[in-house]
């Protein structure tokens, strides 16, 4: 039986059924995983299962439907014991606090009728006094509706969640990046308790086990309370980024909105809806979840360099290829964006066996050289040498053959996995850092082979040096892919590959 002791709940360990809403969004991807750790049946409500093909334990029940519908809520209610609600609407476009409020009140009644024992919803902090913005005035009108279905409900209100991959973590990270010199509105002064995504998915999930028999609001934040300026100046500081906040009274939501959208055009769907909420204090006011939890929330520091370094290894991670979509190709001068980094990736199908595209590929660099302008990777091995760096005349070891820890003229290999994947870090001087990867992926008889440049710029000068050299990029890596496959499907021998004059 639950039960409660002093001013503590207990949490008790138990293995339930778990509707989880929200499953593609940041938390919840978050969470989906935590919970599964601990054991925990997940059904997943969403509209479109592709978003978390191959992303999912083996054992997610993935259930397509609308919370806007209400037969789809009904039978995704069946058999569970505890749902999270982890929906907004705020970046659709429609108006949200309606889209919120009717989603909410529909799925009320579909849990209650399913015999849904409790409802964990996460929600936004901030005193309503009647001067919330509609985004904070929404989040808690929400906690609200699911109250007054009766049923047992947690709700966690929490401000800015730090975190790689948090929308408002990304637009921090965003603005520091981009601008040297910032001209501040006022919210950048404004009051807030900033939470890390451990910390916040620690608390989600141990609601379920949580010994509370009426419904209960905990405000969770970490433990230090700091403007929007202090989570700027504390991201550059671990960056290595000199920046210069300038506050200035004048500039209106509106203004600000404007302003947001020019800097960082990815989050002008939500332009002044963010930017209304920025104006209002999301403070903790009550030490409840820190009596009722066993949870100590990290520091912002702490918080804000488990961002970074988590989005760094999810990064190296990854296959690059997964960038990739054959069936959609959008030219953009600067290619695509990927957190911080920025993404060039092309490909080419080639009518070879994979063992001899990647022999092609592993010829690359020192006397056999780049395939492509080698006279421009010469020049650009001089400016490197003159700037300190390593140039472009290390060669390499072997003349066939690579494998990781390996010194490739400018580069380092990091990963050599033949026949399938080559990944090289540079090593000349940059304003950021940059890799170039090859991967040979076999396709209905034939092999693709992808070719991605990744630059992680520092700063706004590591975005001018990117930007600035495009068109050399361009010009250089699609001739290299067109060579090496070129290269791959020639009838002489590999390693013994043509040189390029032939």
């Amino acid at each position: 039986m639950p039960f409660e002791r002093g001013n503590h709940c207990i949490i008790l360990e138990i293995h339930m059924n778990i509707l989880l809403t929200g499953a593609t969004g940041y938390v919840g991807g978050v969470l989906l995983r935590e919970l599964h750790a601990r054991g925990h049946r997940v059904r997943c409500l969403v509209r479109n299962p592709e978003k978390l093909a191959g992303k999912t334990p083996p054992d997610t029940e993935i259930f397509q439907g609308d919370v806007s519908d209400s037969e789809s809520l009904a039978q995704s209610c069946q058999g569970i014991d505890t749902a999270y609600w982890l929906v907004h609407s705020m970046e659709s476009g429609v108006d949200f606090e309606r889209a919120d409020r009717l989603a909410a009140e529909q799925f009320v009644k579909a849990a209650h009728r399913a015999g849904v024992r409790r409802i964990i919803y996460l929600g936004g902090l901030g005193t309503d006094d009647g001067k919330l913005s509609a985004h904070l005035r929404s989040r808690q009108e929400v906690g609200a509706i699911l109250r007054s279905g009766g049923m047992n409900v947690i709700e966690f209100r929490a401000s800015i969640i730090i975190g790689a991959g948090s929308f408002s973590f990304d637009l921090v990270r965003t603005l520091v990046e981009r601008l040297p010199v910032m001209i501040c509105p006022a919210w950048v002064a404004t009051p807030t308790q900033p939470i890390a995504i451990g910390d916040v998915v620690q608390y989600l999930a141990d609601g379920i086990e949580l010994s509370a028999d009426s419904s209960r609001i905990y405000e969770i934040g970490g433990p230090d309370v700091v403007s929007y300026g202090t989570i700027m100046k504390e991201y550059a500081r671990q960056r290595g980024l000199m920046r210069l906040l300038i506050p200035v009274p004048v500039l209106t939501p509106r203004l600000s909105s404007l302003w947001l959208s020019l800097v960082a055009p990815r989050y002008s769907k939500v332009g002044r809806k963010l930017i209304d909420g920025l104006k209002n204090p999301t403070v903790v006011t009550s030490d409840a979840a820190l009596r009722s939890f066993s949870i100590h929330p990290r520091r912002l520091n702490d918080a804000i360099a488990e961002a970074i370094y988590e989005e760094d290894t999810h990064f190296a991670g990854r296959r690059w290829t997964d960038f990739a979509n054959d069936s959609i190709r959008i030219y953009r001068y600067g290619g695509r964006d990927e957190g911080r980094r920025l993404v060039d990736h092309r490909y080419k199908i080639v009518s070879v066996e994979a063992t001899r595209a990647f022999a092609a590929i592993e010829c690359i660099g020192g006397k056999h050289g780049w395939y492509a302008f080698d006279w421009l990777w010469t020049i650009r091995g001089w400016i490197d040498k003159a700037l300190g760096g390593p140039g472009m005349n290390r060669g390499r070891r072997d003349a066939t053959h690579l494998q990781a820890g390996d010194t490739l003229d400018c580069w380092h290999v990091e990963i050599c996995d033949p026949p399938r994947r080559l990944r090289l870090s540079a090593e000349m001087r940059l304003p950021g850092r940059g890799w170039l990867e090859f991967e040979v992926i076999p396709r209905d008889g034939d092999v693709t082979i992808h070719q991605t440049a990744v630059f992680d710029p520092k700063g706004l000068g590591g975005l001018g040096y990117w930007y600035s050299i495009w068109f050399l990029h361009e010009l250089i890596f699609s001739h290299m892919l067109h060579q090496i496959a070129k290269a791959a499907v020639c009838e002489r021998s590999i390693p013994k590959v043509p040189s390029r004059k032939e």
